[in-house]
């Protein structure tokens, strides 16, 4: 029979402190039995010779010296079942939707087993977001960890949404889904999450994890955990290619740091705890494919960069973990540009591996690497045309220049329902480059010149 323990000495901010009276195990599920016969439920923080520390979900409003403790005896688990798929839950994975509790198959631990790093396979395949500035110059490959680099009021939550609708794998009947965790968001945002997801039918093929403002910190740091928990499940024991989507990291970081200040840590930079890096890393690095194993877990975590500083500690660190990220430009933003991200400082590590013949297309390379370097050369030029004018350019600069603007106007410009094919989207590449004179295309080699450039296949 499981004891109930009364020794509680402190209550501070989320945390209960209690007299140790047993062996203890860290992560260990926690019920708190208050006077009033209510229940919360929380989690071994921290044990030692003679004090447990818990974390309370719920928060510790009402709780006294007289709240009984008892520990489960194992860690928090996810209840998993291939119904979750098409279900809104929230960051504790209780129904938000008014359906009934998932029936479970499995009940697995949210903290995850370490993938070895021996088992896993290089990730090659392509995953189509229909988003050109992805597909065509940052290629999302599966089983990546790309994280998007944002700012607040920028519109993160509508790229998010856009890609949970149209990711796919072109070309293929393997199944596909969506695992979408939003951490710390309004009421409002939540309610846009939902009936977005229920409008296009996205749902159907999703798992939806939401964690509001107003809800406890604590649950904040599992929410994520309860995503990641979901995707495996679906990917390894049902073989299914799940994306995951985290928003917003950065509320996570937050509460990290509010944790750590109630447990009275010695903080790191900013404020932040100093296992920041660590504990960012057993999330992202939960994305991969196992040899052996048909389904794969693939990640787009998004972060709002505290000011728009990308050497903040969190993008900062998000950067060493992940492949590469997608940032988002407040100055795309403000002239009009959706989605307004930023090819230059974005970079996708493993784009390499997932384009080319037989995944994309032979030209794909050559098209993103040219289009780069001519956008690059147009910024450039706009500062210079800023102190001396634009008749003071050669013919070749201005052409350069407006490349720049073609570049962002038809090629980062596209609607918010807009799926645009790789073809299409190396399409919209080669219009662009074709006002440009041949001469200037010195990345492509002139075999997919006289095969792609549109004054060659018109003849």
């Amino acid at each position: 029979m499981t004891k109930e323990y009364k020794t509680i000495t402190e209550i501070a901010g989320p945390l209960i402190f209690l007299e140790k009276t047993e062996p203890v195990g860290y992560g260990e599920l926690v019920h708190i039995n208050l006077p009033d016969g209510t229940t919360k439920r929380g989690q071994v923080l921290d044990t030692s010779a003679d004090v447990v520390a818990v974390q309370v979900f719920e928060g510790t409003g009402g709780l006294n010296e007289e709240s009984g403790v008892v520990f489960s005896g194992e860690t928090i688990k996810l209840p998993v079942s291939k119904d979750m798929l098409g279900r809104i839950l929230s960051g504790a994975g209780e129904p938000l939707d008014g359906g009934p509790r998932i029936v479970p198959e499995d009940r697995v631990d949210v903290n995850g087993a370490s993938m070895n790093p021996y088992s896993r396979m290089p990730p090659e395949d392509f995953i189509q977001t229909g988003i050109s500035t992805i597909d065509g110059t940052n290629t999302l490959v599966r089983g990546q960890k790309l994280p998007i680099f944002s700012g607040s009021g920028l519109p993160h939550n509508e790229i998010a949404l856009q890609i949970a609708r149209q990711a796919k794998v072109p070309g293929s009947d393997e199944p596909f889904a969506v695992v979408f965790a939003a951490m710390g968001i309004t009421n409002e945002e939540a309610q846009y999450f939902m009936e977005d997801f229920e409008k296009t039918g996205a749902l159907e093929r999703a798992v939806v994890f939401l964690n509001l403002a107003d809800d406890p910190a604590v649950e904040r740091i599992i929410t994520p955990r309860m995503a990641l928990t979901a995707a495996e499940y679906l990917a390894y024991e049902h073989d299914m290619h799940v994306l995951v989507i985290l928003t917003d990291i950065t509320n996570y970081c937050e509460a990290l740091r509010q944790m750590g200040a109630a447990r009275e840590e010695v903080p790191g930079r900013r404020g932040y705890p100093g296992y920041m890096y660590t504990d960012l890393a057993s999330l992202y690095e939960r994305a991969g494919v196992i040899k052996g194993l048909k389904g794969s877990v693939t990640q787009f975590s998004i972060l709002t960069m505290p000011g728009d500083d990308i050497t903040h500690p969190i993008p900062d660190l998000s950067g060493y973990i992940t492949e590469g990220q997608i940032v988002v430009s407040r100055e795309l933003h403000m002239k009009g540009i959706y989605p307004p991200i930023n090819v230059l400082p974005s970079l996708s590590r493993l784009m390499n591996s997932g384009i080319g013949e037989g995944k994309t297309r032979d030209d794909h390379k050559a098209v993103s690497d040219q289009m780069y370097a001519g956008y690059a050369e147009g910024r450039d030029l706009r500062g210079l045309v800023a102190i001396v004018g634009k008749e003071a350019l050669s013919e070749r600069d201005q052409k350069i220049l407006e490349f720049a603007d073609l570049f962002e106007d038809r090629f980062v410009r596209q609607g918010r329902d807009e799926d645009r094919s790789i073809e299409d989207t190396l399409q919209v590449g080669w219009d662009i480059l074709s006002e440009l004179p041949v001469a200037l295309l010195t990345r492509i080699d002139n075999k997919y010149i006289e095969k792609y450039h549109p004054a060659h296949k018109s003849n």
